[in-house]
This record gives structure tokens, sequence and C-alpha cells, in this order.
């Protein structure tokens, strides 16, 4: 069995690595509006810039120009969600150098086409990138391909480890450097760097919450295969922490923290608004348990780094990560709220929130006596602004609940308010589009909810000049000339969606 390597060792290899023939150094970039915002100097190691868009070529690279001659012309094959892939495949082509890659059918589009593009075969086997490895380990034995692993690997350790010889010239005064972990072998190559030369910078090791290998790993003294992993930050969804990462982490990193999907949703914004970048799930980790560490610990003018570690994004996932980035920093929240059925109990509700700006509404209308509503609300103070306006509805007398944290109701039941009544009706539908200004909705309820009775109502907030509603009414013929009257004197845009054939088939009285 080969003796594994002294951290002296590592640091050699670290120093000599010949990365730079592929990779490039990246900029570590100044986050101005974070910064203020923490109260800290928070600063972006930015390996989006790298010709792959991500940090996995130094680890590529590096193990690539390890292997001898006879290894080269019999070929290379590797597993990978994605990142390393790439870095596999550019590399192997500037090597001139046969290439097989395999990946997860999971792996989003953008990857596996820039992986075609470089020239590396591709092969798609398993829904996870455990079950893509194990084919890897099949296709190599079968062809004598030479396995380049993504993380468990002393020169790919070695190849990662050179952004922290770039963050040591780059800043020396740095206090924290928080580092996204998968299978390990970027926090491992960082760790043993940094632990060498600036033993007092702390290195936190940042995972998702239902991807935590390492910190099980630490907790049970070993690696330890999870059962599943979840896929949102695909970048890092590794069962199993490697055996070489884990014994370098447990050595050398100070600290572990998880975040979940709505925090790392957040970290992806705040780069985007201070960078104009757009950083994949995995690639804003780390800047989200910096977030999340630096408000827990309550920390003050540090200089903190967090490794912007891929921008390989699926382009439609940024919906996703739209709608869930202000869940992400507790800005928004999310309840249901039991108001009266009748004339004016929106907009009376509405005047209970005290001018707060509401992001969504869902409701349809079901009987005559009481209406539930799914509500989002703009609370910039986070949980203690939520707390002020829960005592206020628990004052007034209505029956709430708090859905902010509930997947269910953010995956699925807000697009699900609905149905069509129980009660006959006579019912207009229409679309209107709202401006985006904070008494946008009490304009439109003002006019229209207190002369009818509102029926269905759909509404929601996303940032852009102008918001789409769709809304019911009960109007009775004789009423509709003055109904038409106030839908002209509110001023926006409107369309009669009443003979509309998918509010026909879902929604409408059959």
């Amino acid at each position: 069995m080969t003796q594994p390597l002294s951290a002296a060792q590592y640091l050699k290899k670290i120093l000599l690595a010949p990365v730079y023939e592929a990779a490039v150094e990246t900029p570590l970039q100044p986050m101005t509006k974070l910064s203020k915002r923490l109260n800290n100097h928070i600063l972006l190691k930015r390996e989006d810039r790298q010709p792959v868009h991500s940090f996995k070529l130094r680890g590529a690279y590096n193990k690539l120009a390890s292997l001898s001659a006879e290894q080269k012309a019999c070929g290379v094959i590797a597993a990978s969600a994605g990142n390393h892939a790439q870095g596999v495949a550019f590399s192997a082509k500037k090597m001139a150098i046969k290439a097989t890659i395999v990946m997860p059918k999971t792996t989003p589009d953008i990857k596996v086409s820039s992986v075609r593009l470089l020239g590396a075969d591709v092969i798609l086997h398993g829904e996870s990138f455990d079950a893509a490895s194990e084919h890897c380990k099949e296709l190599a034995a079968e062809h004598n391909y030479t396995l380049i692993h993504p993380f468990d690997d002393s020169d790919v350790i070695a190849g990662q480890g050179t952004i922290a010889k770039e963050l040591i010239q780059q800043n020396v005064h740095l206090d924290k450097i928080f580092v996204p972990v998968g299978g390990g072998g970027l926090a491992a190559g960082i760790a043993v760097y940094i632990k060498q030369l600036l033993p007092h910078i702390k290195i936190i090791a940042v995972e998702p919450e239902d991807a935590a290998s390492l910190k099980v790993a630490l907790d049970h003294g070993g690696p330890i295969t999870l059962s599943k992993v979840g896929l949102f930050a695909d970048g890092v969804a590794v069962k199993t922490i490697g055996t070489e990462t884990f014994r370098l982490c447990q050595q050398y990193v100070d600290e572990v923290i998880t975040v979940n999907s709505d925090e790392i949703c957040a970290a992806v914004k705040d780069i985007f608004e201070d960078t104009r970048a757009i950083a994949e799930p995995a690639g804003a980790l780390s800047l989200a348990g910096l977030k999340k560490y630096s408000q827990q610990h309550q920390l003050e003018n540090e200089q903190l780094a967090a490794i912007l570690s891929g921008a390989n994004v699926n382009f439609h996932g940024l919906r996703y990560v739209s709608e869930r980035c202000e869940l992400g920093e507790q800005k928004e929240s999310i309840l249901a709220v039991t108001i009266p059925e009748r004339q004016g109990a929106f907009l009376t509700f509405c005047n209970e929130l005290d001018g707060r700006a509401i992001t969504e509404f869902n409701y349809r209308f079901n009987s005559r006596k009481e209406a539930n509503i799914f509500v989002g609300v703009r609370t910039p103070q986070g949980a203690e602004e939520l707390a002020g306006l829960t005592d206020n509805l628990t004052t007034r007398g209505y029956r709430f609940a708090d859905l902010s944290h509930d997947e269910v109701a953010k995956l699925h039941l807000r697009y699900m308010v609905g149905g069509a009544p129980v009660e006959n009706l006579t019912e207009r539908l229409y679309s209107f589009e709202f401006p985006e200004h904070p008494n946008a909705l009490v304009k439109f309820l003002n006019m229209l909810g207190t002369h009818a009775n509102i029926t269905l109502f759909h509404y929601r907030n996303h940032g852009a000049a102008y918001g789409q509603v769709l809304a019911g009414f009960e109007v009775k013929a004789e009423n509709m000339h003055s109904f038409n009257e106030h839908l002209e004197a509110l001023g926006y845009n409107y369309k009669d969606e009443t003979d509309n054939q998918a509010y026909r088939f879902f929604l409408a009285n059959k």
C-alpha cells in the first residue's frame, strides 16, 4: 500500500504543479456591496474565469501532466458531474490524449455539450455520480484507460491546492477561507497548503445540507456513504468523501458549515449583484457558507475569502434561483391566512401589513364563509420583522400558518391554489399588468375589490417593471357597465380572459 504524502510533500507538489500551462491565475475580487452589508471585507476567488469556467482544470491538468508516455498513449477516462469532465477534456485535448468521460444522466446539458465540444467521448450512465463512477471503473479496466479521479488523488489535490498559493500571494491578511466541498479535493488542497505557511488562517468547509459527506464522515471518524444526495448543487452531489481528501480535511480543515438550497440561491444573487457573474449553485456554495457563518458568529471587520468554484450553470435553473433567493435571505415570508369571504376583506388584510410589499398572492373562491389565501410578504429585517407581523395578525384575529420553511408549499402548493368553485358564479376573468410599486395592489383593491367580489387572484412579484396578475370577479350582467368604468379608471393594462380555454378547463364552473 502506498504511503500517504506528508504535508511537506504536498507543499512541494503544489509549488511545482505545472497547471499554468493550461489554467490561469484568477482574480481575488472584492464584493463591495456584500462587504458593506456584512461589515466584513468579503473577497471572491473567481475560478469561473478559468478556460472551462471551473477550478477543476487545475487538478485535471496536473494529473495528466504526471502520466507516463505509455499511459498517455492508452488514453484516460473520468467520471464526473460536469466540471471535472471539462477539465479532463480540455487538458487531454491540449496534450493530444484520447479522453472518455462518464457522466450521470442528470448532468446539465450545458456541461455535456461543453465536454463534447472539447473532443472527448461522452457516456451518460446512472442517476448519480456514484453510479457513473462505478461504470467508469469497469471501462477503465476493460480498455486499459488511466482513470482520472475527480478528487481522491494526490496529483489532483495538489493541482487544486494552487488556488491557495494564489490566495496568499493576493492577500496575505486573510482571516478565514470558505471552501465548497463535494468529494473534498479542493478543500484538502487548500487546507494542507495554507496550514503549512499561515496556520492562523481558518479553513471553513461548506456543504449543502442534503449532501454533507464531509460532516457525516467527521462525525463518524471516517468516510460514510450517504443513502442519497440532493441534486440542486449538482457539482457537489457526492455520496462519499474521498479517503485521502478526508484524511487531509480531518487534519487541516477547522470547521464545517452546511447551508440549504434557499441560502445557496441567495448567494447566487449576491454574486450577480456584486460582480455580474452568474455562478452555478455549487459555485456559490462557499459564499452561502461565508454569509451564514459571519452572521452566526457576528464577525466584524475580518478578511473573508470564498471560492466561486464554477459557473457552468443550467440556464433554465435560474428560474428556481430567482424564485427562492429572497427566502434564502429571510427577506420574504410565505403565509397561509384565513380571511372572511366578503367584499373588501382582501383590502382589509393588506392594510394590516402596515405598508409591507406583497410579493405573491394566491386565492380561489370556494365558499361564502371563509377564504384561505397564500401570500408572500417582503420582510427585509428577517425573522424579527416576521415576528412583529405575525403578532399583529394574531391580535387582529387572523388564523394563519408560516410556510416559509415548508418545501411542499414553496415548490408545489403555491402553484396549485385554485380549482373550480363549489358554488355557481357569474364570473369574469381578467389579466393585468401591475406597475411594480408598493401601492399598486392597494390601488387595485380600492378601485375594484370594493365594487365586485374577487373570486380568484394570482400575483407574483419577480422584480420586473411590471408584474403579471390574473384575477376573477363576481359581476352580474346589470353591473357590468359600472364595473367596466372602474376597470378603465384603474389605468392598468388589462385583457378579458373569460373565454380562455385553460380557465374553462380547470377553473370555471362546468
